[in-house]
């Protein structure tokens, strides 16, 4: 391995949505920053199973369902 090309790996601290804490290892930042989520697994609609709603700008929303509509189940 080359020396001085790989960033630096030090441990953080993750905040939740819902507040929990965590901390792991990354190159996000500094030593002891805080990463706060915006988005998580435990309140994303594709870890959950909710329903998402997507905004039609554009009309490209409606363009895609008339192209791709009868793949729908």
């Amino acid at each position: 391995m080359k020396n001085g090309i790989h960033p630096d790996y030090h441990m953080i601290n993750v905040v939740m949505t819902d507040g929990t804490k965590f901390q792991t290892r990354s190159t996000y930042g500094k030593s002891g920053d805080t990463l706060s989520l915006d988005i998580d697994p435990r309140t994303h609609p594709a870890w959950t199973g909710g329903q998402q709603t997507l905004l039609d700008r554009g009309g490209r929303v409606s363009k895609f369902n008339q192209k791709f509509g009868f793949l729908k189940k």
